[in-house]
């Protein structure tokens, strides 16, 4: 590792020390941490389990919401194993590579989970504003195609952020990282040159997919409560709002949880390192977390397919 003027020149790692303020609890951090991991990736393993065996199962909802279960054990998978290296074992090294590998990861199964609830969103309008056309519009092909557009997109918009660290900051005035995992800015900011064009681009990246996303989210749901108040049958009120519970109690955590751990991350210089930290965790394993709970006790098919899984009888 060379240093130049006190700064250290194209380190080859980096130590992330973890949640800043908090190293003497951070193996009890952990736990909890371990056990939302567990939750989750169990959780959404059944759910794809179950929507794959299904046949009654393979309609657009509910292939969204296995392309959802497999983003979701992806995300987590990507960050909490080295995350527990820290906090149990204190191994806090990682590569300049492995770095920007996790990097790019993370930020593109967020990007890609983002298309998927926008694309969930726009399956719910067409089945309830237009439902004669539901089954012409949301072919097999065309969810192929919602499914490489989304991970397309999140791949070719988050490799430009990777590529200006990797070729444009050759300096840093240390490796110490101060967070759990490789988050673009906590990197950036190390760097001793001028990063006006990283936090740019991060903000065009950012408002470019979350943004985006979250303007036609909103809009859909928008549509779908006016049509859904216009039906003339209470109980067809509700059988249809019922629908779409469980997608909006998502949509508002994921995004929830994103806006205020990226704006706090940016804007807020006067809020504790920790919270900062903290709240990029949770941002990355709450999610995970909570969807596969939330779809299995507010979906019906995918609430009795699993009780039938535990109870071997049919629950009507």
């Amino acid at each position: 590792m060379l240093t130049f003027n006190g700064s250290v020149f194209m380190p080859s790692a980096f130590a992330l020390i973890g949640i800043p303020g908090l190293e003497s609890v951070q193996c009890w951090i952990g736990i909890p941490l371990s056990a939302m991991y567990l939750i989750g990736v169990l959780g959404n393993s059944l759910i794809l389990v179950i929507i794959k065996y299904e046949r009654s199962l393979h309609i657009p909802m509910y292939i969204f919401l296995a392309m959802l279960a497999a983003t979701d054990i992806a995300l987590s998978t990507c960050i909490l194993p080295k995350m527990l290296g820290i906090f149990w074992f204190h191994l806090p090294e990682i590569s300049f590579d492995a770095c920007l590998l996790q990097m790019w990861l993370i930020h593109s199964f967020q990007a890609i989970e983002s298309g998927i609830l926008l694309a969930m969103a726009l399956d719910r309008y067409v089945a309830i504003c237009n439902p004669l056309r539901h089954a012409t519009i949301f072919s097999q092909q065309f969810l192929t195609h919602i499914g490489l557009g989304v991970t397309l997109r999140a791949a070719i918009l988050i490799i430009p952020s990777i590529g200006l660290i990797k070729c444009c900051l050759k300096y840093y005035r240390t490796t110490v990282v101060s967070h759990s995992y490789c988050e673009h800015m906590a990197i950036v900011k190390l760097a001793t040159e001028d990063i006006r064009v990283n936090k740019i681009y991060g903000l065009f990246v950012a408002f470019a997919i979350l943004g985006f996303d979250i303007i036609f989210i909103t809009l859909s749901y928008v549509r779908i409560f006016i049509a859904v108040f216009q039906l003339p049958q209470k109980e067809a009120r509700f059988k249809a709002f019922n629908t779409c519970i469980a997608h909006i109690c998502v949509f508002l955590q994921f995004y929830l949880l994103a806006f205020f751990s990226f704006f706090t991350h940016r804007f807020g210089s006067h809020i504790p390192p920790y919270v900062h930290i903290l709240l990029s965790n949770l941002y990355l394993l709450v999610p995970p977390f909570l969807n596969p709970i939330v779809y299995g006790l507010k979906t019906k098919q995918i609430r009795d397919h699993v009780l039938r899984v535990f109870f071997f009888k049919k629950v009507t």
